[in-house]
């Protein structure tokens, strides 16, 4: 259905929303979970391996985690996230997670109406986000058990879905699945809209003249920010979002809406990362594994004697690499770093575990370009080198660290160096939110920054952020932006509330 019409006009507080969320992934379904009224509890008899925290939690067991001061149970905690919160609900939801143990939740969740917080959820597909386009047919880097989302045992979910559980990982699509079922089973269907593509994300402003009330509590005078326009003095007022929904016969249907905060929760599948060099765009240069999958199946690789040119050493490059292989097509493997790199994934995975990637990992190492076999073997590897260039008669330039230069004749190439999260809609793409100002945003060289308790942008006020955005790459720790942010609003609500009824409210507040 549509969302609301392009002709509404921007005065009307009808339709001021206190939340609209910006992505319909893991990150923005977990955070409407919370803002719908879930709370988490410290179950009645549930010990925690901290004992510290333990402690912490036992002084305040009659108050759900999100009414508890976060930074003090988060203290001390350590984990494989840089965000304290994300470390802190990680080790309440998967105890010792980290060292190999299946402890169950300390948590139980309760559904308190009393503490919803109205918002919307807008995605460009179902609920699930780039879960629902991923290659389908490879193993998740995470256990299952670590993809799922408060109150649905993934395990639970999966064991009625298959009926024959071999790994405790498991397939993209039954990820997405999973998350599609959770937003129905937890009633949150009335708060997500699909097929929704934002355009715009931009302040309004307002004389302060304007403004009707003088008297404003502290909170929310420092969100306020002063600007001279001429002899005018400008009040940062609300969120207008602006976009379009694309009905079931492909019309668009335009819309804006005005919100009081914005939660960024789009992940950073939206752009595949480029190599910035000559001859890129070409179309036999591909940059994501569905357009590869799409080659291979349309047989346009079969017979060729030119091999695969795949680019890039992270695990997607390495499940193109399989790909390949599975298919009996010959592949070259290019990539910067040293075999040896301690910073490489597969550094980081068990062998048990994960037994393809270092089936890949193996080949990288020993069927090097330097070594006895030819290139035209099933797999040959040039580690250390970078592509300086793609020739139209399907040729590529690589470079060694020495300075050596070598062409490539190939029959496709693939770049598969990582992913970035187009910011588009919002004022220079977000460059001025990062870290480093007035670069773009990237999941690791460049997240959100953020308070690191409510995940509110330090830059922006009342514009929030979560997931790969603020550096939280896996599921297991995308939950604690939620947490933060469903924390932070709770108590923004609570005051505002507090002022309305003592007749010293007003201003830019929902009705």
């Amino acid at each position: 259905m549509p969302l609301i019409e392009e002709t509404v006009l921007p005065g009307d507080s009808l339709l001021t929303l206190p939340v609209v969320i910006i992505g319909n992934g893991p990150s923005g379904i977990c955070l409407s979970y919370l803002l719908s009224g879930y709370r988490p509890y410290l179950s009645p008899e549930a010990i925690h391996p901290n004992p510290i925290l333990h402690t912490k939690l036992e002084e305040a067991r009659h108050l759900s985690i999100v009414d508890q001061d976060l930074e003090y149970l988060s203290e001390g905690l350590e984990g494989r996230s840089s965000n304290p919160v994300a470390v802190l609900f990680d080790t309440l939801l998967h105890p010792d997670a980290d060292f190999g143990y299946d402890y169950p939740p300390v948590l139980h969740w309760k559904l308190e109406q009393h503490n919803y917080i109205p918002h919307i959820v807008l995605g460009k597909g179902p609920p699930g986000g780039a879960w629902h386009s991923m290659e389908g047919s490879m193993l998740t880097i995470s256990f299952g058990d670590w993809m799922e989302l408060p109150g649905l045992s993934f395990k639970e979910w999966a064991a009625s879905k298959r009926r024959n559980i071999k790994s405790d990982r498991v397939m993209p699509e039954e990820i997405a699945c999973y998350y599609k079922h959770y937003v129905k089973v937890m009633g949150l269907q009335k708060n997500f809209r699909d097929n929704v593509y934002i355009t715009s994300v931009s302040r309004l402003y307002r004389e302060k003249d304007d403004e009707g009330r003088s008297h404003q509590n502290e909170d929310l005078k420092t969100q306020r920010s002063e600007m001279e326009d001429g002899q005018k003095s400008l009040i940062k007022r609300n969120w207008e979002v602006r976009g379009y929904q694309r009905a079931t016969d492909g019309s668009h249907v335009p819309f804006c809406l005005f919100a009081e905060n914005v939660a960024l929760a789009t992940g950073t599948f939206d752009s595949p990362g480029r190599l910035q060099v000559e001859g890129e765009d070409f179309p036999f240069v591909l940059h994501s594994m569905s357009d590869f999958g799409a080659v291979i199946s349309k047989g346009k690789l079969r017979g060729k004697a030119d091999p695969v040119l795949i680019v890039g050493a992270g695990l997607t490059a390495a499940d193109a690499v399989l790909c390949a292989y599975n298919n009996n097509i010959p592949v070259v493997h290019v990539f910067r770093r040293r075999v040896t790199d301690t910073s490489l994934i597969f550094k980081q995975l068990p062998k048990k575990l994960y037994p393809e990637y270092h089936k890949v990992y193996h080949m990288m190492c020993t069927q090097s370009h330097t070594m006895d076999s030819n290139q035209h073997s099933a797999y040959t590897s040039f580690p250390e080198h970078n592509v300086l260039s793609f020739k139209p008669e399907m040729k590529c330039v690589l470079q060694s660290a020495s300075g050596l230069k070598k062409i490539l004749k190939f029959s496709v190439a693939l770049v598969l160096i990582g992913s970035h999260p187009n910011l588009f809609f919002l004022k220079d793409q977000g460059h001025s939110i990062g870290h480093h100002s007035n670069q773009p945003i990237t999941c690791k060289g460049n997240p959100i920054e953020i308070d690191p308790y409510t995940y509110e942008c330090t830059k922006e006020a009342n514009l929030f952020a979560l997931g790969p955005l603020v550096g939280d790459n896996f599921v297991r720790f995308l939950k604690g932006g939620a947490l933060g942010i469903a924390r932070c609003l709770a108590i923004r609500q609570k005051k505002k509330h507090e002022l309305i009824e003592s007749g010293d409210g007003g201003g830019d507040g929902v009705p």
